[in-house]
């Protein structure tokens, strides 16, 4: 227990030394983090969370997989906060999305989450790892403003504010309390309601434009099948056999779960007569993809308490289902 929060309290510090910062856990550590998650939430420091998701709740099943942590990424600390989180499906996309991971944490000053689960924590693939020139990354925004004008919170037009780092003569506080600008505490309605709004509408992008997502086979789809994570390659092969059977089955592959991307599942629920969400838990994100859809077509979970994975044969079912 003490090494999840003692990771969890020195990803911080270092990020506010200047450094890029990230953790690993699975889900009982990722509980104890929660508390420091919200933490860097509220003081908007750029770091990121990795979770092997397993199953539980508690120490539950600690080497087999489930994808049953995906609401506490979203709602694990308490209060009003956004966060980003990501789903990997592959070992390339677990280094690629952490690049990613990395470079949205900086851009948005948030926590970013990486969520896989055991299937692909062990999986052993080919990665691709280009050279280090070709990567893209997103610098950290320090200010270029003198220490008598620069306010820490004080955020830019796109509601993000810049960074300094310690040691380079800026005097700054940063604190969990409900903060003015200066980052001083200001306990009070206004600053509440102002802090805690900015929080969210600078993560709005990520609800539509910026989403990211794999599709393929919408343009006819009659079901589609909206799937994260090891889930989307099990799903495939659903996809592949209804469409043997003449069932004109599409995919929708969540990448970026939070913000959820409501515009997309929205735009798409009108087009079809169904969508299937099969999850390793027991019903999470498909309430997210039944809201977005707001009655527009059937939605249809395709649960698993996890252990293992779907039998492809489940979600084709659910897909034949879904078409009649």
């Amino acid at each position: 227990m003490e090494d999840e929060l003692a990771a969890s309290i020195t990803i911080q510090g270092a990020v506010w030394g200047g450094a890029k910062a990230f953790t690993v856990t699975s889900g009982p550590g990722f509980s104890l983090m929660m508390e420091h998650i919200g933490y860097a939430a509220m003081t908007e420091t750029p770091c990121v969370f990795v979770d092997v998701q397993r199953g539980g709740p508690s120490t539950g099943l600690p080497t087999l997989p489930a994808q049953a942590d995906m609401m506490q990424a979203r709602w694990g600390s308490h209060g009003d906060y956004g966060i980003i989180a990501l789903c990997p499906n592959s070992p390339q996309e677990c280094f690629d999305l952490a690049i990613t991971a990395f470079n949205l944490s900086e851009e948005f000053r948030v926590p970013v989450m990486l969520m896989l689960d055991e299937c692909v924590g062990h999986m052993t693939e080919k990665v691709i790892i280009p050279d280090a020139a070709a990567i893209d990354v997103y610098p950290r925004r320090f200010t270029h403003l003198p220490p008598g004008e620069f306010r820490l919170f004080e955020p830019r037009e796109d509601k993000v504010p810049d960074m300094v780092r310690a040691g380079d003569g800026y005097r700054f506080h940063v604190t969990g309390l409900t903060h003015d600008e200066r980052g001083y505490p200001s306990m009070n309605v206004d600053t509440q309601r102002s802090s805690v709004t900015r929080l969210l509408e600078k993560l709005q992008p990520f609800t539509g434009e910026r989403a990211l997502s794999e599709t393929a086979d919408l343009e006819d789809a009659e079901v589609v099948v909206v799937s994260y994570g090891i889930t989307s390659r099990v799903a495939q092969r659903a996809i592949d056999l209804a469409r043997q059977k003449g069932v004109r089955a599409g995919k929708f592959r969540i990448i970026s779960a939070w913000p959820f991307p409501e515009k997309h599942i929205a735009a798409l629920a009108p087009k079809v007569k169904a969508m299937v969400v099969p999850e390793l838990n027991l019903g999470q994100m498909v309430h997210e993809v039944e809201r977005a859809a707001a009655g527009r077509c059937k939605v249809r979970l395709v649960p698993h308490a996890g252990g293992t994975v779907h039998n492809p044969e489940a979600i084709l079912k659910a897909i034949l289902e879904a078409a009649e």
